[in-house]
């Protein structure tokens, strides 16, 4: 009988030939893949996978296949380097999102090479979600629950009703080393997920030769991010352009060594901001607290002379106004409402309806909005979208919010 480590290395071979798995060859290769004897069924800490010899004596080569992919899924989709926060706030929540995700790549895959072992979990309503929109779901999903719970009534037969346990009790397939990704400093961070991002595109040089299909989550890593917050100076410079001053209690000091007395610019602060702030169902905690910290950024980088923050899901519940004064502490002065569906128009109804007169405007949102948009104003508008990569809006600055 082969031994554990040789039925690894198979699978390993294996999955290198498959067409369908080639694009994560590079991954696969990457890091260190052993058999442990240890209580476990299958670990990766972001680049290394360690298998345990007892559980995958009983998993079958295309079982074992599927474990493979599996690890290698979580570290090609960088899910211990992007979701170390979520982690800390919801650590269970976030592991059964990750394999959600994996286990439906897997899950396309042909089952005479690949299957997934038994018991994990799986479920089709999830195909192409992200795990923030799974972790989003699930954690409403735990949260209705508990309220029944609390009230002593029946959750029903678990997640939808599918005969899958409560959401508080799904077990994951494997385990992942979120604590170590936390102990890491940001220039490490970013080491490894450049690796990472050099793996992915080698092997998807080698499964375009192939003619193998990309799945959407590994274009949406392949394309290229921006750095938004570079995007949000220029934003701000456009909106304020034009109302720049001269002034003479300034010369020009690049004309002065040639003794040319001008005056020099003097650029006004700017204006009024609306920042509006999307508090649908699909957005969680974690969300909405990124939302706040750039929102600190954005004073920061615009000065604006005032700025209103909307809230809104299907409308606009309330709005805040906050002067230069409280800039300091905006993020703790906050006070989200909402928590519905989503409807973005209606922060333009409201805009035109109340008459406020405002410099630009920039929109928060993960982006799963209405595709009919009716954005009826004439101040340039920024969208920083959190999820959504086909974002429907033609009106104003759009740009995606790298993880």
């Amino acid at each position: 009988m082969a031994s554990q480590e040789m039925r690894l290395k198979k699978a390993h071979v294996a999955l290198l030939n498959y067409t369908d798995t080639a694009l994560y060859s590079g991954v696969i290769l990457m890091g260190k893949s052993s058999v442990e004897d240890k209580d476990i069924t299958a670990y990766t800490d972001g680049v290394n996978k360690k298998y345990g010899r007892k559980f995958i004596e009983g998993l079958t080569d295309q079982e074992l296949c599927g474990l493979v992919m599996h690890e290698n899924l979580h570290v090609a989709f960088k899910h211990i380097q992007r979701f170390t926060k979520e982690f800390k706030a919801e650590p269970h929540l976030v592991n059964v999102a990750a394999d959600y995700v994996v286990n439906d790549v897997i899950k396309q895959l042909n089952p005479n090479i690949v299957k997934l072992p038994d018991d994990a979990l799986y479920d089709a309503k999830f195909h192409n979600w992200s795990v923030r929109e799974v972790y989003n779901y699930l954690k409403q999903k735990q949260k209705e629950q508990q309220d029944k719970k609390s009230k002593g009534e029946s959750t029903g037969s678990g997640l939808n009703g599918n005969g899958q346990p409560d959401v508080s009790d799904m077990k994951t397939l494997d385990d992942h080393d979120f604590e170590n990704a936390q102990t890491m400093s940001p220039e490490q961070v970013a080491e490894q997920a450049s690796k990472i991002d050099n793996a992915i595109r080698q092997g998807s040089l080698l499964a375009g030769r192939l003619g193998a299909k990309i799945p959407r989550t590994i274009q949406d890593l392949l394309t290229p991010k921006v750095n938004w917050r570079e995007v949000l100076r220029e934003f701000i410079s456009s909106a304020t352009r034009g109302s720049d001053e001269y002034t003479w209690r300034r010369f020009n000091k690049r004309l002065m060594v040639n003794d040319i007395y001008m005056p020099s610019i003097e650029n006004e602060s700017m204006g009024e901001l609306i920042v509006a702030i999307d508090t649908s169902g699909s957005i969680g905690s974690v969300e909405l607290t990124e939302f706040a910290t750039e929102l600190v950024t954005i004073c920061e980088v615009s000065s604006p002379s005032k700025v209103r923050v909307l809230w809104w899901d299907t409308e606009v519940h309330s709005m805040q106004v906050f002067e230069p004064s409280q800039y300091n502490a905006i993020a703790s002065l906050l006070k989200p409402e909402g928590g519905g569906g989503t409807h973005v128009s209606s922060v333009s109804e409201y805009i035109n309806k109340h008459k406020i007169q405002t410099e630009a405007v920039i929109v928060f949102t993960d982006g799963y909005v209405e595709d009919d948009i009716k954005w009826n104003i004439t101040s340039p508008t920024l969208w920083l979208i959190t999820q959504r990569s086909n974002f429907p809006t033609t009106y104003g600055k759009v740009i995606r919010k790298e993880d």
